[in-house]
């Protein structure tokens, strides 16, 4: 049974949200961290946050991800025989073109129906969101002509409690390969609430018995994650794992950085020399990225929380009422 992680008592009511963690073994510790540091600054104090820890058992993981795991993580069945008032579903390694073939897709969509009639609201994260919408709309991602990677800046579409406080612009870092193209999701009912004509949807949302919060972007990250994503696919591409050399992050690097990683990639695609990899690190050493968009990150998390946090209020008041 997964332990805990408590946030500091406040004036609410307690909230119960689960994290399913889906993320490749590499990454699973850091994205763990990652949305509880989130939850937590976006709490200030002000919420009794009972945090949660599942994953998706069919996910493929190694003995030492399994053992980091351990006890501290639980399956969607604990999940669903347990409840929660809302989820936060994270992406999983793409190993399939298309997710139905993915080994997890059965229990992932699951999760999905379930979510949607047994939570107040859930947050689908990257790859899950592309699951979620393929699953219950047959809304299929289209593959982009090269990554989108970077720091980008969207434009808020619509006023929405879930945006409220947000400037009419916001930065939000995206990394994903597949995108979702917003007609579609239009013509579906689902509302979109910031985008950018040139990075495309960023946030967007489906109501229903449950509030669906879908992102394709990652208001998540550390400061340094589109940086250590970027080296590790510069080391793909070295070893021959990768056809083509990776594209710089967009609006992330400071000129020097630049300049550097550009001259990388000239020397890496003439020879796919290894020891270029130990350049890209002491260049990465060197940089001191800043998390411009950690500000509306907070933000968003905090609507999200208030949200949940009246929900639950005017629920437990009718059960007064009615007793």
């Amino acid at each position: 049974m997964a332990d805990g992680t408590h946030f500091s008592p406040g004036r609410r009511s307690a909230l119960r949200i689960a994290l399913v963690n889906n993320m490749p073994d590499g990454a699973l510790q850091a994205t763990e961290r990652q949305f509880s540091g989130l939850i937590a600054e976006a709490a200030r104090g002000d919420f009794d946050i009972d945090l949660q820890l599942h994953a998706l058992a069919s996910v493929p993981r190694g003995d030492q991800a399994r053992q980091v795991m351990g006890e501290r993580y639980a399956d969607t069945e604990t999940l669903m025989a347990q409840g929660a008032d809302a989820l936060i579903v994270t992406g999983a390694e793409p190993r399939k073109s298309d997710l139905r073939d993915e080994p997890y897709w059965d229990e992932l969509t699951g999760l999905v129906d379930w979510a949607r009639t047994n939570t107040t609201s859930t947050i689908w994260s990257c790859l899950a969101a592309h699951a979620a919408v393929l699953h219950m709309d047959g809304i299929v991602r289209q593959p982009l002509a090269a990554k989108c990677s970077g720091v980008f800046t969207f434009e808020r579409s619509v006023n929405d409690g879930l945006v409220a406080g947000l400037p009419s612009l916001v930065r939000i870092p995206h990394s994903r390969r597949n995108g979702l193209a917003a007609a579609q999701l239009e013509a579906n009912g689902y509302r979109i609430l910031t985008q950018s004509p040139r990075t495309g949807v960023d946030v967007f949302t489906r109501q229903g018995q449950s509030l669906f919060v879908f992102l394709q972007g990652h208001p998540e990250y550390d400061a340094d994650t589109l940086l250590r994503e970027y080296c590790r696919d510069i080391g793909r591409y070295l070893r021959g794992q990768a056809r083509d050399y990776p594209q710089n992050p967009q609006g992330y690097f400071d000129a020097t950085a630049e300049r550097a990683f550009r001259s990388v990639a000239m020397r890496a695609r003439t020879s796919r020399d290894p020891q270029l990899l130990r350049e890209c690190g002491e260049i990465a050493q060197a940089m001191r990225p800043a998390r411009a968009w950690r500000a509306h990150a907070v933000m968003l998390m905090r609507n999200w929380l208030e949200g949940l946090a009246a929900a639950k209020s005017s629920a437990e008041t009718s059960v007064r009422q009615s007793a």
